[in-house]
């Protein structure tokens, strides 16, 4: 019988119809599976008879992956089948600076459902009424509207903690979608309990319990229950708490590792004695969430569902509090990738959209992955060894165990247009669809008329210049201050001046002129003269969208509230920071953009507290009366 032939890329082995499954071995053995015959010279049998397998096999194998189970919140009628649930605009928004603005969220809400995410954390909706809202509107828009040839909805999740005012805005963020879920937690490890909850451990099983059993009784049908910190909590406690909220209605049970401080077998092992130990956890799906702290993430993810876990929590990049969370591109393409020895687990992604959500993702909440990033950085799928680049041109799969094609990485256009400064409504807005971005008509016109000033100076507009492009003029917070002109001058022969016109919500216009440093530091203190807010500036960087003289340059600053000597100060405002991106071909004007962009976020977040305050202030004299 003639041998199968050889795969160079390990992706060509994702389809579970495409191979008989492989004997399972023992669960987090330290032994590994058998291998293959070997010969003499390191080859296996196999590869060494077939040495250039064709690349359309490969393709063809890809193509054929299952469909994704019918979503049902207790169980998965397919045991290999693992659910992705995606929590980058709720635990990916907490890294520091990376606050998105509502039309950004649903924008990045949109490429997850096509990226295929089985469930969308969409926020945390207690925490403001902005971030309600958000979530509000990603319900309403994504959770009802069918993407992709199998017509998946997915699940819309808000977080909330165990109380019942979190538990009412969540129900009330998310009911609007098809598949609402409610994500509750509280902390079950000694020092959390101890320390920060100073609760007994059974007033938090009873708090727990009556949670869980409140969020279903608003009529949510799927709540996910988190005990936080599982990882150092006590593993009896665990079982009992695990076994109450599920008698309380909880179909998902979430067990985080929330400081990453396991190693991926004793994370694994968790995983599988909560499945072996838990009375009643064939009623509900186990969960992981796991953070970044030891650079672990993926691995004890990975194990976790080696063990028996069939919901995966994870990020787009990577990102989230701290170090960051498992990332969604590591652990879907080791799935893919090492499916052999994964008992033939398989997710539902379509993983030709992980470059494009991956590059959203990094505009939109501006941070950005280091090059050697696995999977989307930029030298991922770069070869500069003399050695490596001899392997890859006489075949690719002696350096590239996944095709780049995989990923979506090449954005080739089939109709072989170049944006350019002739071209029309029509090409550009194809290119915007092409890019993923939906926008409507008022905003393409804004949109157009930007593009058509880059594409003046510009002889060919990029995708990059593109979304660059986007993001400073379409998905920035409400505008309460825009900026209407800028002047500077700079040089070795006096100070740095600028001048800036500001416009207002009202339409009136006010300039404000000053000295600095360099003419960024002079634009930014004639702003601070014309809108008197005082911030303290954290962060400043900007990067070049493309190669070239001619290149638009994207400008991302941080921004917090300076409340020294402010009656304020136990606000709040101090310890939140803001976030702002602009883009220009003048350097100058792209920093007065971020600068502005900031503001205006902080400007509204300023707001809506004095709004709430405002409001609690007059409840309580109507109370009084």
């Amino acid at each position: 019988m003639a041998s199968a032939p050889a795969k160079p890329y390990c992706c060509s082995s994702l389809n579970p119809a495409a191979s008989a499954p492989l004997p399972r071995r023992a669960a987090l053995s330290p032994f590994p599976a058998a291998k293959p015959r070997r010969l003499s010279h390191g080859l296996s049998a196999t590869a060494a008879a077939n040495p250039r397998p064709p690349r359309a096999a490969v393709r063809a194998c890809l193509a054929a992956a299952p469909r994704r189970p019918e979503y049902v919140p207790d169980r998965i009628d397919d045991p290999n089948y693992v659910r992705i649930f995606d929590t980058t605009l709720r635990d990916g928004e907490q890294s520091p600076g990376a606050t998105m603005t509502s039309a950004e969220k649903l924008v990045v809400a949109r490429q997850l459902a096509r990226l295929g995410v089985d469930i969308i954390e969409a926020g945390f909706p207690a925490s403001s009424p902005d971030d309600l809202d958000a979530v509000r509107s990603i319900a309403i828009e994504v959770g009802n509207t069918p993407v992709g040839d199998d017509g998946h909805v997915p699940v819309i999740c808000g977080l909330s903690r165990c109380n019942k005012r979190d538990i009412d805005a969540a129900w009330e963020a998310v009911r609007h979608a098809r598949k609402p879920r409610i994500h509750t937690f509280i902390a079950t490890s000694e020092i959390h309990m101890q320390h920060k909850l100073r609760k007994t451990p059974d007033q938090v099983v009873a708090i727990a319990k009556e949670m869980v059993a409140y969020a279903r009784s608003l009529g949510c049908p799927d709540v996910e229950f988190s005990p936080e910190d599982a990882g150092r909590s006590n593993r009896e406690f665990l079982y009992h708490i695990l076994e109450e909220v599920i008698k309380a209605g909880a179909t998902t049970l979430n067990i985080p590792d929330t400081v990453g401080y396991t190693l991926p077998h004793e994370f694994g092992k968790l995983i599988a004695d909560i499945k072996a130990n838990t009375p009643g956890i064939e009623n509900a799906i186990i969960s992981t969430h796991c953070q970044n702290d030891l650079g672990l993430a993926s691995a004890n993810t990975l194990a976790g569902a080696d063990a028996g876990a069939r919901q995966l929590e994870v990020t787009i990049n990577g990102i989230g509090e701290r170090a960051g969370n498992a990332s969604l591109e590591e652990v879907v393409m080791a799935i893919k990738c090492r499916r052999e020895l994964l008992d033939g687990l398989y997710t539902g992604i379509n993983s030709q959209h992980i470059t494009m959500t991956s590059k959203m993702v990094q505009e939109h909440s501006g941070l950005h992955v280091q090059p050697h990033k696995a999977i989307v950085g930029a030298n991922a799928f770069a070869h500069e060894s003399g050695i490596h680049q001899d392997g890859m041109l006489k075949f690719k799969g002696t350096y590239e165990i996944i095709s780049p094609d995989d990923i979506g990485l090449t954005r080739a256009n089939e109709f072989g247009i170049v944006l350019g400064k002739l071209s029309g409504r029509h090409a550009v807005r194809t290119k915007l669809v092409e890019l993923g971005y939906e926008i409507n008509d008022k905003e393409f016109e804004d949109f157009f008329k930007r593009y058509k000033e880059v594409a003046e100076k510009k002889k060919r507009v990029t995708d990059e210049d593109i979304e660059a492009l986007l993001s400073d003029e379409i998905f920035q917070p409400k505008v309460i201050w825009s900026l209407g002109d800028v002047q500077a001058t700079c040089g070795t022969l006096g100070l740095s001046t600028a001048t800036v016109k500001l416009i207002g919500l009202d339409g009136e216009e006010k300039i404000g002129c000053s000295v600095g440093t360099g003419p960024v530091d002079a634009a930014y203190k004639a702003i601070d003269q014309i809108i008197q807010i005082p911030t303290v500036l954290k962060e400043y960087g900007m990067t070049s969208v493309t190669e070239g003289i001619d290149a638009i340059a994207t400008t991302r600053v941080l921004i917090t509230r300076d409340v020294t000597g402010d009656e304020h100060s136990a606000s709040g405002y101090s310890s939140r920071s803001f976030s702002g991106s602009g883009a220009a071909m003048d350097v100058v004007v792209s920093s007065v953009r971020a600068y502005l962009s900031a503001l205006n976020k902080m400007s509204s977040f300023i707001g809506a507290v004095n709004a709430s305050s405002e409001a609690q202030e007059s409840i309580s004299v109507k109370t009084s009366e």
